[in-house]
């Protein structure tokens, strides 16, 4: 077997259960169909990185199950007596788009039934807490609109919210957290946050130089990519080269700027050949800011987020590595 194809077959192999159920298994030759509209010449480069990436960063169905059973058992928050803990936890279903949350509730919903004899619909009667609950938080647009939402309408005077996600990314939650703490404040309300997650991702635009996604050196020498750049209202910060960020999701500075360069540029196509792209799907992912782009890597069995590359999930004409299930 060529190096190549053990390439296709393990990457193949890490993203497995990507949607199980409802789209095709993916297999080697799904990524060898994806990776060939990358040039041919960084095509193998790029399948040595990606799977070295992909191994970090997809998140698999068992691994959620994972978490969430731990979660339960977390003495740090349940304490000694976890099934009395969890009976006064109001689980919030608030969410106002996409079915991340309740699906997620209903795979929290069984691993509490299954270790504690709970049902999540008769927890939290008389809340004494209360739990939001999604699989990961990018921008943190969408957990503080719910989490406002909520204190405006039926949130209590005071009270206790654990924020659960897989993954989080540092900058959506400092931006959700502010946010939602005027919100609260306006209202009167003490709201209290407390943040539990499986991993953290740096994103901060403070700390570009050591950040953990995709955040280019240069700009590519590219016409597209070019012109897009020079579009943009404000210049794109560029990233110091030489660290391959805090969680170690990259190999090394030379398959991260591989990656960063040739994923940006593959935006930068699909915007000029995909009509029904709007302004804020950006070449390196979905992003109010005028930037290049959010360039999340993480993917979750569920879903790809609209957060990461464009080349991961865009569709016709471009092929993606990841189907993505629109909300």
């Amino acid at each position: 077997m060529t190096k190549r194809n053990r390439l296709l077959e393990s990457i193949a192999g890490t993203i497995a259960d990507y949607r199980a159920g409802e789209i095709a298994v993916p297999t080697p030759q799904h990524v060898e169909r994806w990776i060939g509209q990358f040039s041919e010449n960084v095509q193998d480069p790029m399948l040595l990185e990606l799977d070295h990436v992909l191994k970090r960063t997809y998140i698999p169905k068992v691994i959620v199950q994972e978490f969430l059973s731990s979660l339960l058992k977390n003495k740090a928050l349940a304490g000694s007596d976890p099934c009395s803990y969890w009976a006064g936890v109001k689980f919030l279903d608030i969410q106002g788009g996409g079915n991340s949350q309740s699906e997620m509730l209903r795979m929290l919903g069984a691993v509490l039934q299954e270790e504690h004899g709970l049902e999540i619909r008769n927890c939290g009667i008389d809340p004494k807490f209360y739990l939001y609950l999604d699989d990961a938080i990018f921008t943190g647009n969408r957990v503080r609109s719910d989490l406002s939402s909520w204190i405006h309408s039926e949130a209590p005077q005071q009270a206790m919210v654990h924020v659960v996600t897989i993954a989080l990314h540092l900058g959506g939650q400092w931006y959700a957290e502010g946010k939602i703490h005027d919100v609260a404040k306006a209202e009167g309300k003490r709201i209290h946050l407390n943040w539990w997650n499986r991993i953290k991702i740096e994103d901060r635009r403070t700390y570009i130089n050591i950040t953990d996604v995709l955040r280019p050196t240069c700009i590519p020498d590219h016409s597209l990519t070019q012109e897009y750049a020079r579009g943009l209202k404000y210049g794109p910060v560029l990233r110091q080269p030489g660290n391959i960020g805090g969680n170690k999701f990259f190999s090394s500075e030379q398959g991260r700027h591989l990656l960063e360069q040739e994923l940006l540029k593959a935006g930068t196509i699909i915007r000029s050949i995909c009509p029904n792209l709007i302004v804020y799907q950006r070449p390196l992912g979905n992003m109010l800011l005028d930037t290049l782009g959010f360039g999340s890597l993480l993917v979750t069995f569920r879903n790809c987020p609209n957060n990461s590359p464009l080349a991961f999930w865009a569709g016709d004409p471009w092929y993606p590595l990841f189907h993505r299930k629109t909300n």
